[in-house]
């Protein structure tokens, strides 16, 4: 069968949602075309060819760009059978079916979309397929994917590395109320077979990657097997530097762990913050406190290991003091040239299928489903903190459109805010913080 996948947008790197499943779909004999909208056009001659085209939706931005997209690939073969695969497949049934799409797939999607090539899956109605069945991976396939200086790169003291990017695990052990994860996964994690990690790996640094990051949703939810892998990686390629994802309360949890990060070549740690809040902290169950967050960045520092926090200071419980008592946090914390803009500007998303949507207070104050935004609206009680958050995103767009420095940024902001004298404490600067030049956001 003829198939083409299809990605529209995934943070600036190389597929690992497009590569796998084409390991599996060639494996079982499929003439497999790759697509990377992001950064190349879509090959038209393929599409017009294809019995099969597949979506890759890992998130919420990819989803929405889908939706420019899919009718385009219609009007070129309306005969094709359309399939939505990827996280944000299963929450967004109602509008992929609207669209087109017959087969939708989320969780481990490589085994259902051979079934659906080889046409064991023929879903056209009723409930998605959401697999957690355990795989035996392949090695990614990554030919046909425009080469990784076409993606986001490192910086490090002004000096531009080039990213590879590959998966150790899917799904996470953890309930947090607004993660897109939980209503796929449900509690549970996956792991990609260690010696398929290290071949996909080897593959990217020959192909001139010199930092890999991992793009799992928490590196520690199998230590054991996130810890063998990248001590793997430093005994084959010691030069070679890295970074993962890890929640605040596995930092403190497993704080044995972050000297050996550092030693293996770990350049940063991301993060899920969200907030500073602890009531916010709460409803969104993160499992941390404003407190937890302050001693597991002292615990990085003290190992020498970058953290690169995100956040969500936009919420319906935001109030214009809360958002300042934020900025003078990032300030006192020495944090505030360290974390993306667009990290002050984050609005809460409430997707389909949230387990926000369990909380009373939560469903008394959301509108109906947007099918164009994917998600439900809400209003800030103030409404000027709506306004507020509006103006720091277009604050942000203008200036980055200047290539404005970071802390310039933020003062912006402070002022915007109305965040009164700046305070007098030290900065870190900018240039010793390695950094993707796509930051990270849903």
């Amino acid at each position: 069968m003829r198939v083409v996948l299809i990605s529209t947008y995934e943070l600036g790197r190389q597929p690992f949602g497009l590569a796998s499943p084409a390991a599996w779909l060639r494996a079982a004999g499929h003439d497999v075309t790759v697509a990377d909208l992001a950064c190349s056009p879509l090959p038209r001659a393929a599409v017009e060819e294809a019995e099969l085209i597949a979506f890759f939706l890992p998130m919420h931005t990819a989803t929405r760009l889908f939706l420019r997209v899919v009718e385009r690939v219609r009007g070129m073969n309306p005969e094709a059978r359309l399939c939505g695969y990827g996280l944000y497949a299963p929450l967004n049934a109602p509008m992929l079916r609207r669209a087109g799409v017959r087969t939708i797939i989320g969780g481990e999607f490589e085994q259902p979309l051979v079934d659906v090539a080889n046409g064991a899956l023929t879903q056209s109605a009723g409930a998605p397929c959401v697999s957690l069945a355990r795989q035996q991976f392949l090695v990614p396939d990554r030919s046909g994917l425009a080469p990784l200086g076409a993606y986001a790169q490192l910086v490090t003291n002004g000096t531009v590395q080039r990213v590879g990017y590959t998966e150790s695990s899917r799904g996470c052990k953890h309930l947090c109320r607004h993660c897109p994860v939980v209503p796929v996964y449900q509690g549970t994690f996956r792991v990609v077979q260690r010696d398929v990690v290290l071949a996909d790996i080897r593959q990217q640094v020959a192909a001139g990657a010199e930092h890999i990051t991992f793009g799992d949703p928490d590196f520690f939810n199998g230590p054991g097997h996130g810890m063998a892998i990248v001590e793997a990686l430093h005994g084959e390629w010691p030069a070679l530097t890295y970074d993962v994802t890890i929640k605040v309360e596995h930092l403190l949890q497993h704080r044995d762990l972050l000297p050996v990060l550092k030693a293996t070549g770990c350049a940063f740690v991301t993060s899920a913050v969200e907030s500073f809040d602890d009531a916010v902290l709460d409803r969104l169950a993160k499992g941390h406190t404003q407190a937890d967050f302050v001693e597991a960045l002292g615990l990085m520092r003290a190992a020498g290991l970058a953290m690169s926090p995100t956040f969500i200071p936009f919420t319906p419980w935001t109030t214009r003091e809360s958002y300042r008592d934020f900025l003078r946090a990032l300030v006192e914390l020495g944090l505030a040239g360290e974390v993306a803009p667009i990290q002050l500007a984050i609005r809460l998303l409430i997707p389909e299928g949230s387990l926000l949507l369990e909380l009373p207070e939560v469903r008394r104050m959301i509108a109906p489903f947007d099918p164009r935004g994917l998600c439900y609206p809400w209003r800030n009680r103030d409404g000027a903190l709506d306004t507020l958050c509006g103006a720091i995103q277009e604050t942000i767009k203008r200036e980055e459109r200047k290539r404005a420095g970071r802390m310039e940024i933020f003062r912006k902001i402070w002022d915007l805010a109305e965040g009164g004298g700046f305070p007098d404490v030290p900065m870190v600067s900018r240039a010793t913080i390695p950094y993707l030049t796509e930051p990270w956001y849903c």
